[in-house]
């Protein structure tokens, strides 16, 4: 399936695309899955880019090159990463120390963890509003950031709040809301003249 992908954004996009989709797939499988998984607990910090890489990808394929407003889109997802992916693990975290994952609610603690997400939420707001200040978005955008943004910090604050051994609730809240805010930020962006236009 990787050589059939490789093959597809070469053939439909250009060599740029398919280089970065190559290193997406080599990053993904020869770095994070048999390395940083096992080896350390900010995995999914550094293991993060690779899930990243799609809107690189996808902006060379349309474009031939990869500007300023694509590596913002590629910071929303690796800051977005982190909080989305550690609400799971702290809702899952008997389950990894079973298994020996370090993630980093089993080798660093649910407190710390609780932390990291709040401030990694904290981060994501502006750098989500940035794409602003590259003139391809407009009111609509912004304002649908702005919200969406507020709502994540409100479920990461509520995480922020628990306390050791409490049930999970407002982790799965959280996790649950992460996938929504993506989803509905880049459906809006999707839709953007300047982005349909490409």
């Amino acid at each position: 399936s990787g050589i059939l992908a490789t093959w597809l954004l070469f053939a439909f996009g250009n060599g740029l695309a398919a280089f970065l989709g190559v290193f997406t797939i080599a990053f993904y499988v020869g770095i994070y899955t048999s390395w940083l998984k096992r080896w350390t607990p900010y995995n999914i910090v550094i293991g993060g880019a690779a899930g990243a890489t799609a809107p690189l990808i996808g902006w060379a394929a349309a474009t031939g090159s990869v500007s300023i407003s694509a590596w913002l889109m590629f910071l929303i997802i690796f800051i977005w990463t982190p909080p989305h992916f550690w609400s799971l693990a702290l809702c899952l975290v008997d389950e990894y120390r079973a298994v020996s994952v370090p993630m980093l609610p089993v080798v660093k603690g649910e407190a710390h963890t609780r932390n990291q997400i709040f401030w990694y939420t904290v981060v994501l707001v502006p750098v989500s509003l940035g794409l602003q200040f590259c003139g391809k978005v407009g009111l609509l955008y912004t304002i649908s950031a702005g919200v969406l943004g507020i709502g994540f910090l409100y479920f990461a604050y509520k995480v922020y709040r628990e306390k050791d051994g409490a049930p999970k609730t407002n982790s799965w809240k959280l996790f649950g809301y992460s996938i929504a805010y993506l989803l509905v930020l880049f459906i809006i962006l999707n839709n953007l003249p300047p982005f349909q236009q490409l």
